[in-house]
Parts: C-alpha cells; structure tokens; sequence
C-alpha cells in the first residue's frame, strides 16, 4: 500500500489546533504500540530510508516494511504474524520481506535496533458519505537503541496521513493550520531515524552546484544512479509496474558515465564495473524488451479496422510472449539473488567510497563540461551523416543503431552536466529525447519483424489465419523508412552548441 504522510514535532504541553474543514472527525481513539525495529549492524536500511519493524498493537499488528518512494510517500508492504509469534519477544523477519531487502543487506544478518513504545491517540477525519480523508495521529514516544550500546529518547510527534479519498491539497491545507499554530515539520523522516540519530550513516554527497568541480558532478551522478539500482531492487522482486526498465536505465546511466568521463574517474580502474553493469541491464533488458514488445503488437491489433483482424490474435500474441515473461522473470530474479549481482553492488559502493579520480576531477566544471558533451554529440552527428548517405541497407541499420547507443551516451552526460550547466543542458536533454525517440521506435520496429514472422507462421502451423500478422508485419517494415534524418541530426546540433558554448 502507498503511504503519504507529513511529521510535525509537537511540545509534550502543546494543544493540537482545531482541523480545518470540510472534514469531520470520526471521534478518536487510544491505544499503545509496541515495535522493534530491525536492520544490519551498520544500518544498511536505514541509511536509504527504509523501516523494517515488528509492532504489536492498533489494527495492524505483524511486520511492515516501508520502501521510499518520494518526499512524504513510502510504500508499505505488510505481513501478518505466524501462529504464536505475536507472542515471541525477538523473532527473526519473515522470509519474504528479508528477500525483498536483499540488495541493501547484501546477504547480512537482520538483527534489533530499536525498541519503541508509543501512546497513541488518533483520528480518522472523513467527507459527508463517510469516505476517509486523512488520519491524524498525536504520538508520545518513548524509545531506546539496541545493541552494544542503548541510548533512550522521548519525544511527541503529530502524522497527518492520506486516507483513500484525501488528496495531497488537504495535506497542505492541514500544514498550513499547524504551522500557523506553531507547530514544527519533523527533520527526521522516521521514528527510526530520530532515534538512531547520527548513528545512520550519512548521504554520500550533496548534488553539485555552479561552483562544483569535475569530480563532485561525475560522483553525484553516480550516486544517484547507485541509489536507483538499490531502490529499484525490491520494486523489480514485487513486480512494481516499470521497475525493470528503471533500474535497466539506471545500470546504463552509470555505465555510461564512466565511460563519458573516463577522463574524470579513471577508465581503466572501471573497466571491470562497466562490464558488470553491461552484464546486468543486459539481464534486465530481456524481460524489459519483452514486455515493450507485447505491448506494442497489442496496441497496432487494437489500432486496426475489425476487417483485417482475424482470428484470436491478440490472444495469440499474448500466449506468445506469456511463457517467455515467465522465464525471463525467473532470470531476473535469479540474478538478483546470485553472488555475481552482490559483488557489483559492492563494487560501486567502493567506486563512490572510493573513487579513483584523476587530476582533471578537481577542475572547475562549468567551463570544462562543454567539452565532454561536445564529444559525445560529434559521435551522434557522424553516424547520422553516415546514415544519411546510405540508402536503406544493412549499413544505414548499423548506422542508425550506433546512433541511437551514441544518443544514449549524449543524454546522459547531459543530465550529469544540468546541475551546473542548467537550462542549455535541459534543452539538450529535450532534444536528445525526441532523437533517441524517434531511433528508439525504428528499432522497435526491426526488432517486430522477424517476432510477427514468426507469429503468422505459428497461426498457419496451428490451422489458423496468419493475416493479421502480415498486415502489421507491413505497418512495421513502412516504419523503417518513415523518418527523414537531416532534420533531426540539425535541430539536435543546434541544441548541442547551446549546451557546450562557453
């Protein structure tokens, strides 16, 4: 379930102020909360924002784990307790939620770290016909760390949450009532987090700002890309929609960063991690480009006149692509849960604990990033001359294919340099997008080809009408030839020397 909710520290002595309207609350109740709060001993998990707790008390009792997903929201999946657990005082997590944090524990043990007692009132604040619209809690807490050493705090707090009916609007409308009384957001994002205090280990580093050298860019790009990968794991182990392709675009932004900069971060150093990350998206990119695919021949079956539908084949497409989702999933997954994958989130977490720079990484950015993009346009730009002189041939393919990996390439170190180089870097982004959108459907579009072949083939085979897939098989080759490049290759030239003029 999706949570969102904002924290406000409260006085012990402070009067909470009366709920803005239109909202009536549902009278309130009282109860006590007992959790214990788990993570490794160096606090993998609560250094990404993640909360695995075992709470007993209120309407909830059992094990809920809370995975970040934006400011203020948090996914929470719950798990309810096994016969005679609730009962049992330190009992280890359930299976399920200790695979879903595999990729931040890296195989480590899941041991107490906090204990907290809560006294809770709470209100459930609903519109006329009795929808909920927020819940509002007022906590007073007592809690202690657990471990070699303990250390006690007591503190009172105020959640205003998102109910199904509310909507993040009330949210602020509530904030502004609270503030107006004098009431604190919460810096901590968790009760975990304030208890453990500067115990969790710090953020990497901050983004970079104008001033920032070559290496402080490079890094946070890396860092971001590195915290993707970890969050993305367990939204692809739940099957979160799009969670393979993030983490799939994540491994290849990192990937090509090292390789946009190698001379920043020493390429040589990193030629090992590059080849696992290739390794990885390329692990992702079959069940990715799986499901790209399917939905692709679906929406053409669905676009076409009824006339030249026939037979069941949508529902051909789909017992096509079925059984291979199933087993690329299953690789996937197997991947995940592999040594190979641990030793790559190890690898970049040395990568970024300790990077290996070069001289060129103290440099000053901003008048030096102009260059690296620069060079990663000229690459663009010679494979679509290249294309452009070429007629529609097995080299114009190859072409526009390296092309569309040299875009790739382009858009990334531009979205590394935007934090410096601001809004030139952005309109490079925008335009890179649309050319790697363009090179992206022509190469959809080949990849269809042989897969509709194959599927008018197993229709013929099967006793049935293999039309339909010619049809589209046609739709799909007209594709191939449908884009005239030197307009693309100029407009994107333009938006490049925007981007690199100093």
């Amino acid at each position: 379930m999706r949570e969102t909710e904002r924290k406000y520290d409260l006085d012990e002595d402070a009067a909470l102020p009366p709920w803005p309207e239109p909202a009536d609350a549902a009278g309130s109740q009282e109860f006590v909360l007992e959790a214990i709060y788990f993570d490794t001993a160096d606090l993998r998990l609560a250094a990404d924002g993640v909360t695995l707790r075992r709470r007993r008390g209120g309407a909830d009792s059992g094990w809920h784990l809370k995975l970040p997903v934006a400011a203020d929201c948090r996914d929470e999946i719950r798990v309810g307790f096994t016969r005679g657990e609730a009962g049992r005082r330190s009992p280890q997590p359930p299976d399920e939620l200790v695979r879903l944090v595999h990729g931040f524990t890296r195989g480590r043990p899941l041991v107490p770290v906090a204990e907290l007692t809560t006294r809770r009132r709470q209100w459930r604040l609903t519109d006329d016909s009795g929808r909920g619209l927020v819940t509002v809690v007022d906590d007073h807490v007592t809690a202690h760390t657990m471990g070699v050493s303990t250390e006690a705090r007591s503190w009172r707090e105020v959640e205003v949450e998102l109910d199904e009916a509310g909507d993040t609007r009330l949210l602020d409308r509530f904030d502004r009532r609270l503030r107006k009384a004098g009431v604190r957001r919460s810096e901590a994002p968790s009760k975990l987090a304030r208890v453990l205090g500067d115990r969790i280990p710090a953020a990497r580093r901050p983004g970079p700002d104008r001033s920032a050298t070559l290496g402080a860019v490079v890094l946070a790009y890396l860092a971001e890309q590195a915290r993707v990968i970890r969050t993305g794991d367990p939204a692809v182990r739940r099957e979160v929609p799009d969670a393979v392709h993030r983490m799939r675009v994540a491994t290849r932004r990192m990937r090509s960063a090292l390789q946009a900069f190698g001379a920043v971060v020493d390429r040589d150093a990193t030629g090992d991690l590059a080849a696992e990350l290739k390794w990885l998206a390329a692990v992702l990119g079959v069940a990715r480009d799986l499901e790209v695919l399917e939905a692709r021949i679906l929406a053409a079956v669905a676009a076409l006149p009824d006339e030249l539908v026939l037979g069941p084949v949508a529902a051909q497409v789909t017992r096509y692509f079925t059984g291979r989702r199933v087993l690329a999933r299953d690789e996937v997954l197997a991947a995940l849960d592999g040594e190979r994958y641990l030793a790559l989130l190890t690898a970049i977490d040395r990568l970024l604990d300790t990077p290996p720079l070069t001289p060129a990484a103290g440099r000053r950015a901003r008048p030096r990033l102009g260059a690296f993009l620069d060079r990663s346009h000229r690459r663009v730009d010679t494979h679509l001359r290249a294309a452009e002189r070429r007629g529609p041939d097995v080299e114009r393919d190859i072409q526009l294919h390296d092309a569309r990996k040299a875009a790739k390439r382009l858009r990334y170190a531009a979205e590394a340099a935007a934090p410096v180089l601001g809004e030139p870097a952005r309109a490079l982004i925008r335009q890179v997008r649309q050319v790697q959108e363009l090179l992206g459907e022509r190469q959809d579009a080949i990849v269809a080809l042989p897969v509709l072949r194959e599927l008018g083939a197993a229709a013929a085979l099967e006793g049935g009408n293999g039309f339909t897939f010619g049809v589209l098989h046609q739709q799909e080759h007209q594709a191939l030839t449908a884009t005239t490049w030197t307009p693309v290759r100029r407009a994107l030239g333009r938006a490049a020397r925007g981007a690199t003029a100093r």
